[in-house]
């Protein structure tokens, strides 16, 4: 993807991933309060002011996820990403975990919006993403310590120190 190799990340590079990061982790845990809005008013009643304050808030984070992936793809293909520690299966496999998280970053707050204002049982698809972004998060960070506790290699703290 990028022109060049780094030896480690930016730290522009390290706080974007831990923004979005935490904005996703936000998004698990409140994500909820969207359904509820709508079942509220799909029932005729006025949805609960904190799940109305989280239903809006779900959106916007929604759509700062997305701005800021495209912000970092387009740092990552200007200032270059090192290269993963690996070979083989390892290899495939954090390439293909780190192909999904892109995906679903993009996939998930696009589909969002599309059940906002296209139609709303894109929503199902949409709800699908929470269970899959769960299942990437826990292999991601189960590699992650396989890295730093089995393979005592730097991978780790590359997400932590700018080089």
């Amino acid at each position: 993807m990028s022109q060049f190799l780094r030896q480690g990340y930016s730290g522009a590079q390290i706080g974007l991933h831990w923004v979005i990061a935490l904005l996703v982790l936000f998004q698990l845990i409140f994500g909820e309060s969207m359904g509820a809005v709508d079942r509220a008013i799909a029932r005729g009643e006025t949805p609960d002011a904190t799940d109305q304050f989280l239903a809006g808030a779900h959106y916007w984070v929604g759509i700062a996820i997305l701005v800021l992936v495209a912000l970092r793809v387009l740092m990552r293909v200007v200032q270059g990403a090192p290269e993963p520690v690996g070979s083989g299966l390892q290899l495939k496999a954090a390439k293909i975990i780190h192909a999904v998280f892109y995906l679903l970053l993009i996939a998930v707050p696009v589909t969002g919006l599309l059940a906002v204002y296209v139609n709303e049982e894109i929503g199902e698809v949409h709800e699908i993403g929470k269970p899959l972004f769960i299942a990437v998060i826990v292999l991601h960070a189960l590699g992650a310590l396989f890295h730093h506790f089995k393979l005592k290699d730097d991978t780790l703290r590359r997400m932590f120190v700018p080089r």
